[in-house]
């Protein structure tokens, strides 16, 4: 098991590592230059000297090589650079915006998993039956759904049609209502689709027999013996969905105008900042590999089998 976790925790640091290497080389091609953009404005009244001397502070006249070597060999030590912009740490801004993002990307993904098995349970219930199509095809619905028309439909209906939930100066969780359920309708689509075909072939397996031969109703059968083993794909794809979490949180926070990482990569993309695009970019993958890595140590506890295999390797 132990071998396993540093195997698991190897390919975890290789995909950070491509992830930097990736978002460094496609940072630097893009045209434009953060330092010219703010210090050659007229008003600033700089020389081309004093311009020059920033460049230099800022090491965005080294060379490519020189640069990513710095930069990565300062990540590993947290320091993720200064902005040219705001002229602060990049991990200051960090501080002050992530943790709006991951209180809204966390309750967005806890709405999304009680939708989703909401969906698959209610679409196997023997009263719904008549209702097991409509049921299935929801989630094909919610897939199709672009996240920034679902917010601005919200906001349409609840807030300015049904005035339930103000525009202006609304409390901090009320604010969050509409960005949660936007975040979590197309994140529970694929989750939904996967626990009821995962359902459907646990359902067909000589156990279910055996169990419903010995008289269990079909809620228990549903909820002891089926939804168990039922989990495990459902539980692998909720590991791959964090970076469309994350994606879907960006532009979530954008239509609701929102403070977090979507406001401060707006703004790093308009001044192409690219300390802070390297940072977000970082955190993003960094969020994705511990998720997984959670993941993989979650399954062994929904099917023991897992556990020889782990141990195995």
């Amino acid at each position: 098991m132990r071998h396993y976790l540093l195997q698991r925790a190897g390919l975890g640091l290789l995909v950070l590592w491509a992830a930097y290497t990736l978002s460094f080389v496609l940072l630097q091609v893009l045209p434009g230059d953060a330092v010219l953009i703010k210090f050659q404005n007229p008003d600033l009244g700089l020389s081309p000297q004093q311009i020059a001397e920033m460049r230099l502070a800022y090491g965005a006249d080294g060379p490519l090589w020189q640069q990513y070597l710095h930069t990565l060999a300062a990540m590993l030590q947290g320091d993720f650079g200064y902005s040219v912009q705001a002229g602060v740490p990049v991990s200051e801004q960090l501080a002050s915006n992530l943790p709006d993002t991951l209180r809204l990307a966390l309750c967005g993904f806890a709405l999304a998993l009680g939708l989703a098995f909401a969906l698959a349970a209610l679409a196997h219930q023997p009263l719904l039956r008549p209702l097991r199509s409509l049921l299935a095809a929801t989630p094909a619905l919610f897939i199709s759904i672009p996240t920034f028309w679902l917010g601005i439909a919200l906001i349409q209906l609840f807030s300015f049609q049904l005035r339930w939930i103000p525009v202006i100066n609304p409390s901090p969780w009320q604010g969050l209502i509409l960005p949660i359920v936007a975040v979590a309708v197309p994140i529970s689509a694929p989750l939904a689709q996967i626990l009821l075909r995962s359902i459907d072939e646990v359902m067909t397996q000589p156990f279910v027999a055996m169990a419903r031969a010995k008289g269990a109703s079909e809620s228990r059968v549903l909820w002891r013996h089926v939804l168990r083993n039922a989990m495990l794909p459902a539980l692998t794809i909720a590991g791959l969905l964090l970076g469309e979490l994350i994606a879907g949180a960006l532009i979530t926070e954008t239509v609701f105008g929102l403070g977090g990482l979507g406001q401060l990569t707006q703004q790093a993309v308009n001044n192409q900042d690219v300390a802070v695009l390297q940072a977000v970019v970082m955190i993003s993958a960094l969020g994705f590999v511990v998720i997984n890595l959670l993941v993989d140590l979650l399954m062994p506890l929904f099917d023991p089998r897992l556990q020889h295999v782990a141990g195995g390797a």
